[in-house]
């Protein structure tokens, strides 16, 4: 098979052997690529113009890995639910890591190709439609400008896989500049070995956060560099009304990226307590309890790393704690700017709070879009329609304008910076669920007219008004599934 310009230079491997196991992928019968990402692959140097249609299918079913790759699977343990297990890529297959000409390093990985020495009880498979759900929400994360892995094909196997029903089989090919989690680290501290915790710690900084290097407690450093990409992630994530719906500590990548888009879903209309996943019965993963989801995961981070903060158990207890308790007010300082920023609010103000929380107050109130609420303000004038009439939503908007005023910049800045902070279009969950039945009967036009549509998600054309309408009521109540 031709190279197609892989450039394999795999590092994790160099750990300590029960970080994971060498894994070939399981052959398929029949495998047809779907979709394939040829944006992300020319962004990795990549070109697979020079494949046939089977060579295509080979590659990316794993029937035929390119030259260079040692294909593996990590093992990682994680908090689901609160509750600790031991996990691992119970599906998964890393090529390795390809390294592109501008020098960055990327995973790439196969996800539903076959057992591995961490399936327990699963078959190790995937179906059709939650990998291309995957390929086209973590694409959608992308172009939204939220720190994320993408995908680069999805390919069907020819095979059936059952689930309720018999479903196509299919494998989705993953990138991410790692799959290191906060799972990976509780797996490390599982093994009650300093060194073997020492050598992750040590890769991790090496490979993202480099800047810890020359830090007197590496440790202690890192953990305050993770507090800080995971604030800044999960302030995205309420930007634009995400909802993860699974974010167990092996869902939290350190990197920063959003990984794992098992049961997530944007929200429609406002509802912090909005839950899209099925077995989530608790809310635990709410929309509006992810900020607090967030610290209870890298307070179990900061755990594992304790014997690496300092030889002094209490110390180090007191080091990391001091450091966790910092986020609470991270988080509320970096959510108040971006929510300045959709409201086009320059500088600071101290009715900034209120004047936010009384929108969303009105919004919860009166089940208004969160999307399209913040996009109609963004010309500034007083929105049209007879939601927006209501009085207290008057009271409201005279308020905003006051602050407007007080910006000590021109209006037209404010309607910028609102235009890049509020998106006309995000995948909706019943857009997302047509393209997908259509995509099952063999049907991809609406798939490739969603997927156009949210390259661009800032601008408004003729082609995205279909796609800014809510869903009607018979397509609420709308639920995501895990395992799938």
């Amino acid at each position: 098979m031709k190279s197609c310009n892989f450039r394999f230079n795999t590092s994790y491997t160099s750990l300590p052997v029960c970080f994971f196991s060498m894994t070939e992928p399981e052959p398929v019968v029949s495998p047809n690529v779907v979709i394939l990402n040829e944006a992300l692959a020319a962004s990795m140097g990549l070109n697979f113009s020079g494949l046939t249609i089977h060579e295509q299918g080979a590659l990316f079913s794993g029937n035929r890995l390119p030259e260079g790759s040692t294909p593996f699977s990590q093992a990682y343990a994680g908090h689901q639910f609160g509750h600790f297990t031991l996990l691992g890529d119970g599906r998964a297959h890393l090529w390795g890591e390809h390294v592109t000409p501008d020098g960055q390093r990327l995973d790439i990985q196969y996800k539903g190709s076959g057992r591995t020495p961490y399936s327990r009880q699963g078959d190790g498979k995937a179906v059709l439609g939650p990998m291309l759900r995957e390929y086209i929400i973590s694409e959608a994360m992308h172009y939204l400008g939220i720190p994320t892995t993408r995908s680069l094909a999805v390919a069907t196997t020819g095979e059936a896989v059952m689930r309720q029903t018999m479903l196509p089989g299919a494998v989705l090919t993953r990138v991410a500049r790692s799959h290191i989690r906060v799972g990976t680290f509780e797996f490390a501290a599982t093994q009650q070995n300093k060194t073997v915790l020492g050598a992750l710690m040590d890769y991790t900084i090496e490979r993202h956060f480099p800047e810890c290097l020359d830090q007197p407690n590496k440790a202690l450093a890192l953990l305050q560099a993770v507090l800080e990409t995971q604030a800044n992630l999960i302030v995205h994530w309420m930007r634009v009304g995400f909802i993860h719906g699974v974010m167990n500590t092996d869902n939290m990548a350190l990197s920063g990226e959003t990984i794992d888009y098992g049961p997530c879903a944007f929200m429609d209309t406002y509802d912090p307590h909005t839950v899209f996943s099925s077995i989530d019965r608790q809310g635990r993963y709410a929309y509006a309890h992810q900020p607090r989801v967030a610290q209870w995961n890298l307070a179990r981070f900061a755990e594992t790393l304790l014997p690496l903060i300092d030889e002094d158990e209490q110390r180090a207890i007191a080091l990391a704690e001091e450091t966790i308790n910092q986020f609470p007010k991270l988080y509320q300082d970096k959510w108040l700017a971006m929510m300045r920023s959709k409201l086009g609010l320059f500088g600071k103000d101290s009715d900034d709070e209120s004047l936010v929380f009384d929108l969303l107050d009105w919004m919860h109130k009166n089940q208004a879009d969160y999307t399209n609420t913040f996009r109609d303000l963004s010309p500034l004038d007083q929105p049209f329609g007879t939601l927006y009439e209501q009085p207290q939503f008057n009271d409201w908007c005279r308020r905003w304008h006051v602050r407007l005023e007080n910006n000590n910049a021109p209006l037209t800045l404010s309607i910028s910076l609102m235009k890049q902070s509020n998106p006309v279009v995000i995948p909706r969950n019943h857009q997302v669920e047509q393209a997908l039945e259509a995509a099952d009967t063999g049907n991809l036009g609406p798939l490739y007219a969603l997927l156009s549509v949210l390259r661009e998600p800032y601008t408004q054309t003729d082609q995205t008004r279909p796609y800014q309408a809510p869903p009607e009521p018979s397509d609420r109540g709308y639920q995501t599934f895990c395992g799938t």
